[in-house]
């Protein structure tokens, strides 16, 4: 009996360990990745070890893993060698990528080129910020005020666009209108925006099932699940997005799987699809596998520039992809306050930039029209149309919100608002590490005032 207890209490230590190293892996995976993205596509200039983005609140955890700066190289690596290391390293125009193992000479990323012109006019020309009304300029200023100490909003790019022209912008120290930053989940509504690209060209609709081929083994009823069941965010699979939980399946997908894609569509059923709704970062990292094979190897890395991002203009963007070089549309789009705004003015305009029609007709009013199985109407397809109660959502503000308000939203904080009957689209991107430091619905209701 003592021999088999002893093997136990071995094998008990030894599947212990194996889960702290994972979790260690999540953690040096998380801070190369984010200070690999805020060197080299940002253009910020971070303290690996004391950068809020790495240490600040709950984030102090990631003090553990020592990182390095190699900017021959251009890599940034965490953790300590043999011992959960994880080396991010970036590429020009496909930003970082998490790849422990250096790249293959023989076998290069093919790269997108950048547009000729990366500042294309509004569509209503442009006018500077400083000729925003008065009022307008005091409510972005009062946005980089920091109320309550122990929770920081940490504001870092405002931009305001009404009338098709941008009015308004604003910046923190060290951040200026060239500066990409993250969407995190704002990415989602880009990726959605791209499947109707792909929509409108007849390479995919929105009844098509039998979407990847580990789903049509006879039998299989991941068969069943239909394009609108995914952008909808119903498609019925497991999966855990649970940020707080180191080994989630979406920390997993986003930190130690080489392939987004693959591993969250190799979660199972847990509902019939079109029946259940279930905001899952793996759905749209799917949407993004059934995009590669549709557009093909060979134009899949510039087919986002080619397909959206040109046409409005929108040269800072960088989409980042997964080891195996697939779009990670659910977290890793980075463009500046300015862009994103533009990406908004294309869904304000019904998917039309200057005349030119972007997205197919009828693909801005299905994106906003309410899932029917999400709870109270509040999402489309790959778009919140109500703020969540953690930035203001269930607000006396957020209830003096025109109706017809639609949004794009992230982790810490970054939003993106599209109201077509005031011609508006409002942007605001920062780091509120505690989500509930921002007050969108305040801030939104103060811009329509100001207004």
């Amino acid at each position: 009996m003592l021999p088999a207890l002893a093997l136990l209490a071995l094998a008990a230590a030894a599947a212990g360990w194996t889960r702290l190293r994972r979790i260690a892996r999540v953690g040096s995976a998380y801070k190369a990745k984010v200070l690999c993205s805020a060197l080299f596509v940002s253009g910020l200039e971070p303290d690996p070890e004391r950068a809020p983005e790495v240490s600040a609140e709950a984030y102090r955890i990631l003090r553990l893993f020592p990182a390095r700066v190699d900017r021959a190289a251009a890599t940034v690596s965490a953790g300590r060698p043999g011992l959960a290391r994880r080396v991010a390293r970036w590429r020009p125009g496909l930003g970082a990528v998490l790849a422990d193992a250096p790249p293959r000479p023989a076998d290069p990323l093919p790269v997108p080129g950048r547009p000729a012109d990366a500042c294309a006019p509004w569509p209503a020309g442009e006018a500077p910020a400083p000729e925003a009304p008065r009022a307008l300029r005091r409510v972005l200023q009062e946005a980089f005020t920091e109320p309550d100490p122990r929770k920081p909003r940490r504001t870092r790019a405002l931009a305001v666009v009404s009338g098709g022209r941008l009015i308004a912008e604003a910046y923190a120290p060290g951040f200026t209108a060239a500066t990409p930053l993250n969407g995190w989940s704002m990415t989602k509504s880009a990726a959605g925006a791209l499947i109707g690209t792909l929509v409108g060209e007849g390479r995919l609709a929105l009844t098509d099932k039998r979407l990847l081929p580990e789903w049509s083994s006879p039998g299989d009823p991941r068969a069943e699940i239909a394009l609108e069941d995914l952008l909808r965010m119903r498609s019925g699979l497991s999966f855990a997005e649970e940020y707080a939980a180191p080994l989630s399946d979406v920390n997993r997908m986003l930190f130690l799987e080489p392939d987004a894609g693959a591993f969250a569509a190799s979660r199972p059923l847990a509902a019939a699809p079109g029946t259940r709704w279930k905001y899952a970062s793996g759905t749209t990292n799917i949407l993004c596998r059934i995009a590669r094979r549709a557009v093909g190897e060979k134009d899949y890395l510039a087919w986002p520039r080619r397909a959206l991002f040109d046409p409005v203009g929108m040269g800072s963007a960088v989409f980042e992809t997964d080891e195996g070089g697939t779009f990670v549309g659910s977290s890793f789009l980075y463009a500046t306050a300015r862009d994103w705004a533009r990406f908004g003015l294309l869904f304000a305009r019904d998917g039309v930039w200057d005349g030119r029609r972007v997205l197919p007709e009828g693909w801005v009013r299905f994106s906003t029209a309410p899932t029917p199985q999400s709870p109270d109407g509040r999402y489309g397809a790959h778009w919140w149309l109500k703020l969540s109660r953690e930035l203001g959502g269930a607000t006396a503000a957020a209830a003096r919100l025109p109706a017809d308000a639609f949004h794009a939203l992230g982790h810490e904080g970054q939003c993106l608002t599209v109201i077509p009957s005031r011609d508006l689209v409002v942007v605001r991107l920062g780091l509120s590490i505690d989500i509930t430091a921002w007050d969108d619905a305040a801030f939104l209701a103060s811009v329509l005032d100001a207004l």
